[in-house]
């Protein structure tokens, strides 16, 4: 029987955030074994390579509290880079894997794959990434993608790709939520986004949890999972930027991944904010690529 193709794609951006190293992740997660875990998965890997990534070190930093978007031009750039990429290189029904890097990268990610059918986003993460430059207490655009996605943000983010929104409301689950600015909750609360935040999944557990979004999803053509590593618990991913305590355990993360799999809808996933810097031993890319394994089929029996 052949293998089935899956493209890799490395997106090393680090602008959307102020801590270095994350731009290091898609050679980290690479490095992890993710070539050998989808072959014995049954899959051939294709590797597009990187997008390149400016260095914040070639970058005047002018930075202009009015915009409140750091480096605004330059991860427009990557972003509308990556979706080109993407548009031009993938077509629906293929299996994609796209390597950061910090999450802004998903503004270009989910605005290419979005375009393949009516496409449903789980937002893996600690947090909402539902800020935009008027309540943005950073200015970093890792924490606006999704109100980009959803037409929320500066216009030049907004438009990758020529049309916003990408996506309404109801197209987006976010699990694992913990850590939300004020405006955020009264934002996540209302929009009609479907949030399961830690509370949620400890009281009726992961495996009602999954279902539940998988229920939201039934009459969507496929999923894109964008998998932010700060949304499980620090205690076995230390090597993000944002850790916040309280996170998915281990069995609870690939409880998730294995459903996902078994539902047929999953094709294209991002894995975020792996920084080698922060990290132990690369402990948080191989958590990475055991994660992407559950949800590319591995099995315990």
């Amino acid at each position: 029987m052949p293998h089935k193709p899956v493209r890799i794609y490395g997106i090393p951006m680090d602008l959307g955030q102020l801590r270095r190293g994350v731009d290091m992740g898609p050679s980290a997660i690479r490095y992890a074994g993710l070539y050998d875990k989808l072959r014995k998965l049954g899959y051939t890997p294709l590797d597009a390579g990187n997008v390149t990534v400016p260095q914040v070190e070639q970058i005047e930093d002018t930075f202009d509290p009015t915009v409140n978007a750091r480096y605004l031009p330059q991860v427009t750039q990557v972003c509308q880079d990556t979706y080109d990429l993407i548009r031009n290189t993938l077509t629906a029904g293929d299996y994609a894997i796209f390597l950061g890097g910090d999450h802004s990268l998903s503004i270009g990610t989910v605005s290419a794959v979005s375009q393949m059918g009516r496409v449903g986003v789980l937002w893996v993460d600690a947090h909402a990434d539902m800020n935009t430059p008027r309540t943005s207490p950073s200015g970093n655009i890792h924490g606006m993608s999704v109100a980009a996605l959803l037409g929320d943000g500066p216009q030049p983010l907004t438009s990758i790709g020529g049309y916003a929104p990408k996506l309404k409301p109801q197209d987006v689950a976010m699990v694992g939520l913990r850590n939300l600015d004020h405006e955020e909750k009264r934002r996540v609360a209302n929009i009609g986004i479907r949030p399961y935040t830690m509370r949620d999944i400890d009281e009726l557990g992961m495996y009602r949890v999954a279902q539940d979004i998988l229920a939201g999803f039934a009459d969507y053509d496929y999923l894109h999972i964008s998998l932010d590593l700060d949304g499980c618990d620090p205690s076995f991913a230390p090597g993000v930027g944002t850790p916040v305590n309280g996170g998915l355990t281990f069995r609870e993360a690939h409880l998730l991944m294995e459903m996902l799999h078994d539902s047929g809808k999953v094709r294209t996933l991002d894995v975020v904010e792996v920084n080698p810097v922060l990290d132990e031993h690369n402990r948080t890319a191989n958590v990475a690529v055991d994660l992407i394994a559950s949800l590319f089929g591995q099995q315990i029996i």
